[in-house]
């Protein structure tokens, strides 16, 4: 009977080494900079799993979508691991699968609607009546 309880207790033990918050997770792999802030995204709404708003103590599992919005911006993500504490930002990516889309460059948003701005070189601090015609062209749909 002891003998079971040993066998329970390993697998137990082994299946929470494979479980981990998800403001500490977000913490370790640097998505956020505190846990604080990891915690505060999730209270507000910022941060779900596998497309539901998840609370902070919420665990993950490999393989778990993460999407993180911060603004008009997403950063999706697949857990792969957990790492034991905080790591390096180089060390990163053996813990997560980064499948956000990326974005097109400035230049190539501008050349998407045919617009080309320059100024020369030297030429100063833009007027009142060039930064009118910038907020024309750029707040134009």
């Amino acid at each position: 009977m002891a003998a079971v309880f040993v066998l329970k207790a390993t697998a137990t033990a082994k299946s929470a080494a494979n479980l981990a918050r998800v403001d500490r997770w977000l913490w370790t792999v640097r998505i956020f900079k505190t846990r604080l802030l990891a915690a505060a995204a999730c209270r507000q709404g910022r941060v779900k799993v596998d497309d539901t708003t998840v609370k902070p103590a919420r665990e993950l599992r490999p393989g778990d979508t993460v999407v993180v919005r911060d603004g008009p911006d997403q950063r999706i993500v697949v857990v792969r691991d957990f790492p034991e504490a905080r790591i390096g930002a180089k060390l990163v990516l053996d813990f997560y699968e980064d499948r956000t889309p990326e974005k097109p460059k400035p230049a190539e948003q501008m050349a998407g609607g045919n617009i080309v701005w320059s100024r020369e070189r030297g030429a100063g601090r833009p007027t009142k009546r060039d930064r009118r015609k910038l907020s024309d062209i750029f707040d134009s749909p």
